[in-house]
């Protein structure tokens, strides 16, 4: 029993290791000049981002993929060829968290706006192919050609998902406090996961698109904006496997206007890597989205 319960420990102890082992600390910079129509929010964020991937292309490296194709179209007896050449590069590794505050560097030269950034994270090389879904921000209206992350107050918020395989989707808006919200699961929705059905669409937060049955259940947005123009984020987390949303507090209300469910960003930070770290499978898409008056 003892040499049993032994081997099981050695067991459990080589699966921690193993699976800490795919987690490494990485470094990157990235500079950026910015074009004139772009803000400091905006341009901060750009090179954030840049930073990040740089310094995964470097730990992990990237797949690049080329596909040419020749289209050829008669047409009224004359002949159009067409030689087409299909590119893109995808990360072989995912930032996971930061470990350190990132530190910008803020500059003006001949009247262009540069900013340099440094910033030091965990990440991990991605091994599967992962799950391809598809989500987008839509402006106003509950097709994909209302997709933006340009909205201005009083706009509405939709958005259309669709994943091939089943699972469950939580989708959080963090705001320039920064604060999270929790937007999906519904506020009313006791269950704390949104079950998903693969090769279903969905539009979500639009009521006229719900099932009769659950139109109770739908919260529509409108956003709003207090300063002259807001930068925010919204972060959308699918799994196969079922989770559940973070630990927040009651939905408030301020007059007229009903704010979701919150919670800090670093209690949603916490929250996100702990199930980033148990389930491999999950994927998180972020989309920044600019709000003016």
């Amino acid at each position: 029993m003892q040499r049993k319960l032994y081997l099981l420990l050695l067991v459990f102890i080589f699966s921690i290791s193993a699976f800490a082992q795919k987690m490494v600390n990485i470094c990157g910079e990235y500079t950026y000049y910015a074009p004139k129509n772009v803000t400091l929010e905006q341009a901060m964020q750009t090179a954030l981002e840049r930073a990040k991937v740089e310094a995964l292309a470097e730990k992990f490296g990237t797949l690049v993929t080329i596909n040419n194709a020749t289209v050829v179209k008669n047409e009224n007896e004359k002949s159009d060829i067409r030689f087409l050449s299909l590119g893109g590069s995808e990360m072989k590794g995912e930032w996971i968290e930061d470990t350190k505050t990132p530190i910008y560097d803020v500059s003006y030269e001949q009247d262009m706006l540069i900013v340099k950034v440094s910033v030091c994270g965990k990440a991990r090389k991605i091994t599967g192919a992962g799950i391809d879904f598809s989500a987008k921000i839509l402006r106003n209206g509950t097709e994909s050609k209302y997709e933006s992350d340009y909205f201005k107050h009083g706009d509405n918020l939709y958005i259309l998902f669709k994943s091939p395989v089943d699972g469950y989707l939580a989708v959080y808006f963090i705001d320039d406090a920064p604060t999270a919200f929790c937007l999906l699961p519904y506020m009313k929705d006791t269950s704390g996961k949104t079950k998903i059905r693969g090769g279903k669409e969905y539009v979500f937060f639009s009521q006229q698109h719900a099932d009769r049955e659950n139109v109770a259940l739908i919260d529509e947005y409108t956003l709003t904006c207090e300063k002259s123009v807001e930068q925010n984020f919204i972060y959308i987390i699918f799994s196969p496997n079922e989770f559940t949303k973070a630990n927040d507090n009651e939905a408030t209300e301020t007059g007229e206007i009903v704010l979701p469910r919150e919670l800090s960003y670093e209690e949603f930070q916490k929250w996100l890597v702990k199930n980033r770290n148990r389930d491999k499978d999950m994927k998180v898409e972020i989309k920044s989205i600019t709000i003016k008056k």
